[in-house]
Order: C-alpha cells, then structure tokens, then sequence
C-alpha cells in the first residue's frame, strides 16, 4: 500500500497538536483527517475508515477511551491500528487504554522525527502477511482469520484487533504453551514496546467473552487454549 493512499484521523482537542502532529505526517505523504474532540472522531472515523487514529485521552465531549470503545463496536474499523497520543503516562491510563482496544500508547511530548518513526512502525502491521482463507473451528467456536470473525454456538462476535489476533494465535495450536515472549513478537510485533501486563488485560478479556475455561495460566511461562 503506498503512502497517499493510507489515512490517518488525529483526533485532539489541542489545534497546535493536531497542526503539528498533521503537518509532520502529511509532509510524509499521508492522508490526514482531524477532529477535535471524541464524538465528531467516531463520526469522522465511521465515515472514512482510516487505516490509523492517533487519539487524545482527555478531550470534550467524549474522551479517548470511549471514543475508542466506540469505534471497536464497528465491525468496518476492525482492522483500523488505535494509538494513543497523550501527556498522561500513568499506568492505569495505559491499561484503560488497551482494555478499550487500543493497539499502542505514545506519550507526548514526543519528537517529530520520532512520532514518524512510530506511526511507520505501526503502519507496518497493515503490511503483514495476507491472512489464508483459513477457518479454524474448535467445538463451538469458529475462527475466520482471513475475516477477521469468530462465530460461538452459531453467534458471531466482534472482538477487537489485538484480541482477534491473541486468540488466534493461541487457537492454532490447542494446548501448546505460547510463551510471552513469543505472544508479544507475533502479536505485537518487536517494534513496538509494551508493558507485560498488556497480554493479562487481553487473556481477561477473552475469557470475559469466550470462557474461562478456555484459556490457562502457566505461571511465569506464558498462556495456552485449551481445547
């Protein structure tokens, strides 16, 4: 995919953020779109379908976390990469932050040279390799990873992009321990530097939506599917 044909959505309510962060990545020859609080970002993000959004934690109206949360309800922005750009490095940020189905967390002030080199890092997710039209079905759980759908008793359900890719990552080989290392190179991917608790907030998660029992904890080692 060539540069003028990737969108990006910088969602901030800070002009001189949304000026500098857009000049710096349309110089790169990106598409850039803007919104300046979280409401008109879902509104904009549903209508163009960007292939990224670098979005703000605190804003009007809306927040970064439930404009997220918003936007991982569309099944079209599924495979849409969600970062956070922010002054805010708490933990607790960042973990609502993933739990809302963020894919990445950079905080500001960040450099301009160095925010490129982010947003390629993760534009570099949208150059993975095409996924088979493999279905992989697991007793009453069908996993389309060439759609990106997962189907329970007959029910499909949307998961984020992070948690479509754990699951079938772990899913390809039931009862396979994956360790952590591996989980985070292959679903994150080794650019990009994530705290460990990341995989926990999403291993939660899943079991929240598939079951408990599906997933289990060796400790200190990583997680397994259990079939």
């Amino acid at each position: 995919m060539k540069k003028r044909d990737i969108k990006i959505l910088l969602v901030d309510d800070e002009p001189d953020i949304l000026e500098i962060v857009g000049y710096n990545l349309s110089s790169q020859g990106y598409q850039i779109s803007t919104a300046e609080n979280g409401v008109d970002g879902v509104k904009k993000a549903k209508k163009e379908k960007p292939h990224l959004i670098i979005l703000d934690v605190m804003m009007p109206e809306m927040d970064g976390i439930e404009a997220c949360e918003q936007i991982r309800k569309v099944p079209e922005l599924s495979d849409t990469i969600i970062t956070f750009l922010t002054a805010r490095g708490e933990d607790y940020s960042q973990m609502a932050g993933f739990e809302a189905g963020a894919d990445d967390y950079i905080t500001k002030p960040i450099k301009p040279k160095v925010l490129v080199s982010k947003v390629k890092a993760l534009l570099r997710r949208l150059k993975e390799e095409e996924k088979p039209d493999e279905v992989l079905k697991i007793g009453n759980l069908t996993i389309n990873r060439e759609e990106y759908k997962i189907t329970i008793k007959g029910e499909e359900l949307i998961l984020p992009r992070k948690e479509f890719e754990l699951l079938s990552l772990l899913a390809t080989k039931p009862n396979k321990v994956f360790k952590r290392e591996e989980i985070l190179d292959k679903v994150w991917g080794n650019e990009v530097v994530v705290g460990g608790r990341t995989i926990d907030v999403h291993i939660r998660k899943l079991r929240e939506k598939i079951g408990d029992k599906k997933f289990k904890t060796i400790k200190g080692v990583g997680y397994k599917f259990v079939d």
